[in-house]
């Protein structure tokens, strides 16, 4: 598995604008009508493969195996949220990220990813496997 385009610095960025499918409420993570937390994460992933998933090897994807933030404001329906992933890490199969995410008064979010690099055929076999059984 060919990793060399994948370098420490490399930064993807997501965006979402909050609506009231986005809230607390709407996901069943609270009774608030503010950017829900299980959201949020999804951005953040998605900040994470912007950095990295189109320099994997043809037939490779990178899984989410680890977070570790801290979701510290509340953002209302209507504003924008931005997050940022930037590559601080490669281990192996391991890539690390450092994120931040932030509304538009206020960062709303800090902390760490971790994603790990599959040989997609070999994980959807896995996968069936569990299934039959």
């Amino acid at each position: 598995m060919d990793l060399s385009k994948l370098r420490v610095g490399l930064v993807g960025s997501a965006d979402l604008i909050v609506s009231d499918e986005h809230t607390a409420r709407s996901v069943g993570s609270g009774r608030a009508a503010v950017l829900a937390t299980p959201v949020m994460i999804n951005v953040i992933e998605a900040a994470a493969l912007a950095a990295c998933e189109d320099l994997l090897p043809e037939g490779f994807e990178s899984l989410g195996i680890h977070l570790d933030i801290r979701h510290f404001a509340a953002t209302p329906v209507g504003m924008r949220v931005h997050a940022t992933a930037e590559l601080v890490g490669i281990e192996g199969r391991t890539l690390s990220f450092r994120i931040a995410a932030r509304d538009e008064r206020e960062a709303i979010s800090d902390g760490t990813h971790q994603r790990v690099i599959v040989n997609v055929a070999r994980y959807i076999e896995r996968i069936n496997k569990k299934s039959a059984s």
